[in-house]
């Protein structure tokens, strides 16, 4: 018996000293193949990128992984619980590898001579989704097993279980428990119950087909094992059991938890990650990128852009439905028959796709893509503005009744306005929008189009079109730099140019001339031909230089007397900017879109640093030189300089003089607020009173813009430090804005007649300033030491002793200033006892 027992302990001892040769053989005959298993702590999860707005909300992600990475202390235990429960409920006791698991994997092997999956541990998991392939091969275990065991010595077991979570593949693209989390509930890990928990701790084994999204019933059945599991190892009672197992399945799929629509601006950002850092790092290392966009302004540059271009559409008329399912006789689809058709259909900003079901005599009944399959009402005030459209200048008669307009079985478009639903139509037209900060030209709000679904062509920033108008503040500038002043006399009379045997007759809109003229009033009213005189006295040369101060391209500008009338094309954005110019005392800043970029990880990898307008900090600097002892950073600070601390060359430099931008503002207010006296039949209205009448606000300016056969609508401006631009026209070049004809159903508030800025692009800036620029503080207008005022006559522009109507007060600069008086005055009457502040009173419209 002895015997025995010797002889069996030295076959043993044999067998476990050549198993441990075996081993060693292995592994150096192996060792070769393996991976630096040290990189691991290196190893990048493939992240997507985000991009927010300034106040932190998700405008988008871009990347093909979704995964949203986890520290150990944010993952519940219950959800840790159940993946250890199922995955490998020795985690923190084994060595990285399980001997039974082995054990049992080797005995399947031996008795069907196939590599069956094993039960690998949660670390051979992670050496396989880090290092290997999922081939089910002996030698590839075996690879799997070294590792296994070598990243135990290396990473701590909470370190090796966060690699696992994060990295797992867990279907619909969706990588970690924190993707998983937010795609089939839309929740963050906290948030989940135990048996969402349970459903996604059961998805590794078969990720596609166990998902609650591809089969409900599957993912029901894998749940229960983890919940069993779960049981089992006492992480839940069995009360608790209970109630999770009789749980619905209520996972869907949910996109990325997108807070502020901003689709143009997420688009600028992706393309310029892409070109900072090249595809495969901007989509996978998870960079979080800030954008200077607002949440109020975008918010609000979205409603104007869309109202104001359904309000375009809708005078207009009603083009028809977009298909018709069925007609009478043929019998009505089914309501599910409905219901899958709209699925089908997209849905585009404000508007749904929905089908008419019933037609009454004022009122239709619909089923709408949002309406969970309950039918609603439109009534007659969502129907009656629906004529019929004939063309961009004809309009048909008003309707009557429901059925002049619709019928049962088409598919129409619908969207709410203030609660009520109302007949719509996809716009016609294409618009644009953008806001900027003028003191270091960050982009607060930017939409280049009406849906980013139907068209990815961004109108701010792509989209050049001819300025008209909004041209001629940057042409009167020049006149200002060249000897021109405010009540300088220019002939508002027709002109008659011929060149080359051809007739040049530009022309007033309206028609109407008032002969010689003052500048200030003949920028406020747009007059054409006083623009061209402008440009003929001082030579298309030197206006086209003054027009790329402003950061125009001189290349693109037309050499010719053209432009005096905006034959140039500009982007939405370029034109904001130079407005933004004009409106910071004349200083170049440059827009913007991205503030920083943080990694996966929070850390600051890049950080804007723009041109800030900063009036103190030349002066500042040169003190600085001449004197060691001057604290600079106490000076670069509130109201002194924009930023703290400024570096010299964040110092935005002059465009234009100061004196030369607060001119222009000047002009610009006479826009918006007119001149004149009204109580002595003198008074005048600015092509933008609209802006007067819907902001009542002084620290304002702006200039309409409408090009030949209104074919392009703009409107440029600011109230305070919001500069804004609105533009409005079709991607048609051929084709114009049009006539909307007056329809006899709808009020007198109702706009007609002829399309152009005033009419058709201010509206949108109106509405935005409302919400944005209303919000903030009066800025207070900062006369420049080197501007003075005098009393000059209204209608000669020459000094004036008389205090009346027909006088008023006027900003020269130093130099400019008239030297000639109506008549001969006693005495020298000049007046800047105001400190630079002018008496407004009878210049006003209101």
């Amino acid at each position: 018996m002895k015997q025995w027992i010797k002889r069996f302990f030295i076959a043993s001892a044999l067998i476990i000293l050549l198993g441990l040769g075996s081993v060693i053989g292995i592994y150096y005959h192996l060792k070769s193949d393996l991976p630096d298993v040290a990189t691991i702590q290196d190893i990048k999860l493939q992240v997507p990128m985000k991009i927010f707005s300034h106040d932190g909300e998700l405008i988008s992600q871009f990347g093909e992984k979704r995964r949203i990475p986890l520290q150990r202390d944010e993952v519940p235990e219950q959800l840790i619980n159940a993946f250890l429960a199922t995955e490998d409920s020795r985690f923190y006791q084994h060595f990285g590898i399980d001997p039974i698991g082995i054990a049992r994997a080797a005995f399947v092997y031996a008795a069907s001579g196939h590599a069956k999956q094993g039960a690998s541990t949660i670390t051979q998991q992670v050496a396989r989704n880090f290092f290997l392939t999922r081939e089910k091969t002996f030698v590839r275990k075996i690879k799997e097993i070294f590792i296994a065991v070598q990243i135990e010595q290396l990473l701590t077991k909470d370190e090796i279980l966060m690699l696992y979570l994060n990295k797992i593949s867990l279907g619909h693209r969706s990588f970690g428990i924190g993707a998983a989390a937010q795609v089939y509930y839309g929740k963050t890990v906290e948030q989940l119950t135990l048996p969402e928990m349970a459903v996604i701790a059961g998805l590794p084994k078969a990720p596609s087909s166990n998902n609650p999204i591809y089969s409900p019933t599957n993912a029901k059945a894998r749940r229960n094992v983890v919940l069993m599991r779960m049981l089992d190892e006492k992480h839940i009672s069995q009360a608790q059991y209970d109630e999770a197992r009789e749980a619905p399945i209520t996972g869907k799929y949910h996109g990325a938890e997108i807070t502020l629509s901003a689709h143009y601006v997420a688009e600028m950002a992706h393309q310029k990650l892409v070109e900072m850092y090249g595809k495969d790092r901007a989509y996978n290392e998870g960079y979080n990128v800030y954008t200077t966009i607002n949440k109020e302004a975008q918010q609000a540059a979205n409603e104007a852009l869309m109202s104001n271009l359904h309000n375009y559409d809708m005078r207009h008329g009603y083009r028809g439905a977009t298909s018709v399912l069925w007609e009478a006789p043929t019998e009505n689809w089914s309501t599910e028959e409905i219901i899958n058709k709209l699925k089908k259909e997209p849905n585009f900003s404000d508007l749904e796709p929905a089908v008419v079901i019933e037609v009454n005599k004022q009122s239709i009944t619909v089923l709408s893509k949002s309406g969970k399959e309950a039918e609603q009402q439109i009534n007659w005030d969502g129907l009656k503005w629906a004529r019929r459209y004939i063309s961009d200048t004809r309009q048909g008669k008003a309707p009557k009744k429901a059925s002049d307009i619709v019928a049962v079985g088409e598919l129409i478009w619908v969207r709410k306005t203030n609660e009520q639903l109302e007949l719509s139509q996809y716009p016609a037209a294409s618009a644009a929008f953008v806001s900027l900060n003028p003191q270091d030209g960050a982009i607060t709000s930017l939409v280049g189009g009406f849906s980013f679904v139907q068209s990815k062509f961004n109108r701010a920033t792509q989209a050049e079109r001819q300025v008209g108008s909004n041209i001629k503040p940057f042409i009167y500038s020049t006149a200002l730099d060249n000897g021109y002043n405010l009540a300088t006399l220019v002939n508002d009379a027709p002109i008659n140019q011929w060149t080359g045997g051809s007739a040049w007759r530009p022309k007033n809109s309206p028609p109407v001339y008032d002969g010689p003229i003052r500048l200030r009033r003949a920028l406020a009213q747009s007059k054409n031909v006083v623009s061209v005189r402008l440009v003929q006295d001082l030579g298309t040369t030197k206006v086209i230089e003054q027009l790329g101060k402003f950061g125009f391209d001189e290349e693109k500008i037309p050499h010719n007397n053209t432009i005096a009338l905006g034959s140039a094309s500009l982007t939405p954005l370029k034109l904001a900017t130079g407005y933004a110019i004009i409106a910071n005392g004349g200083y170049a800043i440059e827009p913007y879109v991205i503030e920083r970029i943080e990694d996966a990880y929070g850390t600051t990898i890049y950080q804007a640093s723009p041109k800030m307008v900063c009036d103190n900090c030349e002066k500042l600097f040169k003190q600085q030189s001449a004197s060691d002892d001057l604290d600079f950073e106490k000076y670069a600070k509130g109201d002194t300089c924009a930023i703290s601390p400024i570096s010299q060359e964040q110092i935005a430099p002059s465009a234009i003089s100061e004196e030369t931008a607060f001119l222009l503002r000047e002009m610009l207010y006479s826009a918006v607020w007119g001149g004149g006296s009204w109580q002595h039949k003198t008074g005048w209205n600015g092509t933008a009173w609209r802006a007067a009448r819907a902001l009542k606000r002084h620290d304002i300016g702006g200039k309409t813009g409408t090009t030949n056969d209104s074919k392009d609508a703009w409107f440029s401006g600011y109230v305070g430090n919001v500069v804004a631009t609105s533009w409005v026209g079709f991607d048609n070049f051929n084709r114009n804005l049009g006539t909307a004809n007056y329809n006899q159903n709808l009020g007198k508030e109702q706009v007609t007649g002829g399309e152009f800025g005033a009419r058709t692009a201010l509206p949108a800036w109106n509405m935005f300033m409302q919400k944005v620029a209303l919000t903030q503080p009066v800025v207070k207008k900062v006369t420049p030491n080197t501007i003075s005022t005098a009393r000059i006559d209204r209608e000669t522009g020459l000094l004036t002793r008389k205090t009346d109507y027909t006088s008023l007060f006027e900003y020269f600069e130093a130099g400019t200033m008239p030297s000639e008086y109506v008549e001969q005055p006693n005495r020298f009457e000049f007046n800047d006892s105001n400190n630079g502040t002018i008496d407004e009173g009878d210049e006003e419209l209101f």
